[in-house]
């Protein structure tokens, strides 16, 4: 059979089986990127302009903030029109949305490690803090982040589209993604899989089993804080990002360790749509609505609060 990776491109079948849910899901795909444009911009102009974030805590957000804008806008508007009733995609567009989609989630799974680390050293080693993580440090750990990324994305993609892809070239989701695409193929996938397995246990499972032990030494360096208030800001430093991680981890999980069943890859088409959408613009909410320092500095933008000493 011929390989129909042709100019024609693809048909993203998305939410098609449900126009009124495709509806309401317009609704709120639109809104959530709103939010996800105004939130992340916010959080990194906040971050660049404010003396009082420069600390490597508000670093990395920043790069968080700066990927979910990127991330966001590779796939959501084309998603819009999808939910329109617009389905067909290029093939160069799946390709540049496969390449960006697999490169800045690999390097958001990298930087919430990386940031976890940061929360391990904050806490468990706080004397210490401003030795370890440094600036050069802080550089180092984010481009390690953004190029693994990279990478990544630079193995797999050109594995995936040379897949020999069925004629009828209905993608069975409403993005590009690689298990979307091997589906839609009509030859052998086995190296494929085995590329996708081994991937999502290097960028996936590794990355949440360093997290989750930093999470295990922060729990018991909590637990020897004598006084409830020192527990309670302690544990506040690392809640926000205990949050996102779970969100996003739970999210991506679902979409790339999923077992061969229909009605699970229905229900992980919500998954996706929720990694896609869904965690961008609630990240900057989680970070910001109960930080103290982010109020402060947005006080101080507002020209309510003097610049920090």
């Amino acid at each position: 059979m011929s390989n129909q990776t042709s100019p024609a491109g693809f048909l993203l079948l998305g939410f098609s089986e449900h126009p009124r849910l495709e509806k309401m899901l317009f609704v709120l795909v639109f809104i959530s990127y709103v939010l996800t444009l105004a939130g992340n911009t916010f959080v990194l102009l906040l971050s660049v302009q404010d003396p009082g974030l420069h600390s490597p805590m508000y670093f990395f957000l920043s790069n968080l903030s700066f990927l979910d804008l990127c991330f966001t806008t590779s796939c959501v508007p084309q998603m819009l029109v999808n939910l329109c009733g617009f389905r067909t995609i290029s093939f160069l567009g799946c390709s540049v949305q496969l390449f960006i989609f697999l490169s800045l989630g690999a390097t958001e799974c990298i930087l919430l490690t990386v940031m976890a680390f940061d929360r391990y050293v904050a806490v468990c080693r706080p004397l210490h803090y401003a030795i370890i993580v440094h600036p050069r440090l802080c550089c180092q750990l984010a481009a390690v982040a953004w190029i693994t990324g990279l990478v990544q994305s630079v193995v797999q993609t050109p594995t995936t589209l040379r897949l020999p892809f069925c004629p009828h070239r209905q993608v069975d989701d409403f993005v590009c993604e690689v298990p979307a695409l091997i589906r839609l193929s009509c030859g052998d996938t086995t190296y494929n899989e085995i590329q996708m397995a081994v991937a999502s246990v290097l960028i996936l499972v590794v990355p949440l089993s360093l997290i989750l032990v930093s999470y295990g030494a922060i729990a018991r360096a909590v637990l020897r804080i004598n006084s409830a208030e020192g527990r309670r800001k302690a544990f506040g430093t690392c809640s926000s990002h205990l949050l996102v991680v779970t969100l996003f981890y739970s999210s991506v999980m679902a979409v790339y360790l999923q077992p061969k069943n229909p009605y699970i890859r229905e229900r992980a088409k919500f998954f996706g749509l929720f990694y896609a959408v869904g965690t961008p613009s609630l990240n900057p909410l989680i970070y910001t609505l109960k930080n103290k320092e982010v109020k402060r500095a947005f006080r101080r933008l507002l020209g309510k609060e003097g610049a920090p000493r």
